[in-house]
């Protein structure tokens, strides 16, 4: 989930702070200021996730959500200070549906 909401008003640092509560309840970890990510076992999973962040979007700004597979996910590289970073391991997650 990647989104810019804006912060100018004290209820839109409201409607922010609650979108952020929202991912961090739902699993999601922040992988840059305004990324989050969380890994799904499959497709279905997913939905489920996709769902609840889209009955919790905010009044305004701008949220996007896309779907990568692991494969893809393993092939991104992150630099923080030209210094090579390894990729956060997705978390072991039980499932029971």
């Amino acid at each position: 989930v990647l989104f810019d909401l804006p912060t100018e008003t004290k209820t839109d640092t409201k409607n922010y702070r609650r979108f952020v509560d929202v991912l961090e309840k739902d699993g999601f970890t922040r992988f840059q200021f305004s990324i989050f990510l969380r890994h799904c076992t499959s497709q279905d999973n997913a939905k489920v996730h996709i769902k609840r962040v889209k009955q919790n979007l905010p009044p305004k700004g701008h949220v996007c959500i896309f779907h990568i597979t692991d494969k893809q996910f393993s092939m991104m590289e992150v630099f923080i200070s030209q210094k090579k970073e390894e990729l956060p391991r997705p978390a072991q997650q039980l499932e029971i549906f």
